[in-house]
């Protein structure tokens, strides 16, 4: 009977838990963010994710085979000194101005934990990249929404946001645009708190402002693997900033967020920054064919700085060409939401996936 009691009492607390106190109100109301579509089966021609659609350098094959070889029951390094070594040489600074994270994702996280607690403003031009909408959600804070221009230049109106935080991604996701150097410095002299510049594609353009460390204080930078070193499946992210600062983000990073293997992998890629940048010419290549194409095919295509484009009808809804192309066996990103449901964003993968591609949009 006591078997069964307790049974009840199990079954009563997960009915009622829906209406439970311990889940916060403020997870309650997000929606969450939609990463792309994750098909588990290879029929499907991948241009939704912006992953890179040429493989890794050989030496993180062999750097993760030999890692292998190790013992795996022991944690990783928790701060990777192996790749902030290797991070520093390549990028000409020191193992204290860069933190490591388990992708850029983790990085925003860690800047959130710091800087952002209830009602803090952190700012950023919209539209963009919509993990940030989450990640200030969570920690209670007020999103303060900055509308590009149609053109997607930069606001002037962003630095007078009186904000922890201002958040600029750069190039900017999914518009693919990029402003000047002279632009961004400018905003990291007005800007009040802490300018996040998220530079996930910047490997695909040709002006970075990492050089804004050495000047700013108060800047950070963040690149990822993901993208022109074709480790997305790797989860690897570097923060660059002033080491002080660094020093603050530490204090709430989680414990061991890399795993060895990642390590490696990252490190690996870093010594042959030259098949990274062979790659980068041929998406780049493709990227200028491709813009071309959707030109002829009636869209507006924004000036890309990426590894993807954003194509635009005005006022016609793109969900009947993303439905086609699915149908097609082709995955491309279609945001539902009113400012872009004339758009289409589409990653540049090969040649031979690019022809199928605009092969089925011709039809």
């Amino acid at each position: 009977m006591k078997q069964q009691a307790s049974v009840s009492k199990i079954r009563r607390i997960r009915l009622n838990f829906s209406r439970s106190h311990v889940i916060r109100p403020t997870i309650r109301q997000m929606h969450g963010y939609v990463p792309g579509e994750q098909p588990q089966d290879k029929r499907y021609i991948k241009l939704n994710s912006n992953e890179n659609p040429y493989p890794p350098s050989p030496r993180v094959a062999a750097a993760l085979q030999q890692a292998l070889s190790a013992d795996l029951r022991l944690y990783p390094d928790p701060v990777a000194n192996l790749l902030r070594d290797k991070a520093a040489e390549v990028y000409g600074l020191t193992r204290d101005h860069i933190l490591v994270g388990n992708g850029s994702d983790d990085l925003l996280t860690m800047l959130m934990r710091t800087c952002v607690g209830p009602g803090d403003r952190v700012a950023y031009p919209v539209p963009t990249y919509s993990l940030y909408d989450e990640l200030v959600t969570m920690q209670d804070g007020e999103i303060v929404r900055v509308p590009f221009p149609e053109d997607f230049s930069l606001p002037p109106q962003l630095a007078d946001v009186e904000a922890k935080l201002t958040m600029l991604c750069h190039p900017n996701a999914p518009s693919g645009t990029l402003p000047t150097l002279a632009q961004v410095e400018d905003l990291a002299q007005r800007v009040h708190g802490m300018l996040v510049i998220d530079e996930a594609y910047i490997d695909f353009a040709d002006e970075s402002a990492l050089p804004l460390i050495h000047k700013f204080p108060h800047v950070v930078i963040l690149r990822t693997f993901s993208k022109a070193f074709s480790l997305a499946g790797m989860r690897v992210g570097l923060a660059f900033g002033h080491p002080e600062f660094m020093r603050q983000l530490l204090k709430v990073k989680d414990s061991y967020n890399v795993n060895r293997l990642s390590i490696v992998a990252a490190t690996a890629a870093l010594e042959d920054y030259a098949w990274m940048q062979q790659n980068v010419a041929k998406i780049r290549a493709t990227r200028t064919r491709l813009t071309l194409a959707l030109r002829e095919l009636g869209y507006t295509v924004y000036d890309s700085h990426t590894n993807f484009v954003l194509a635009r009808k005005k006022d016609s809804s793109q969900e009947p060409i993303y439905r086609g192309l699915k149908d097609h066996g082709i995955l491309i990103r279609y945001f539902s939401v009113p400012e872009l449901s004339d758009c289409l964003r589409i990653t540049i993968g090969t040649d031979d996936e690019i022809n199928t591609l605009l092969e089925a949009m011709r039809k």
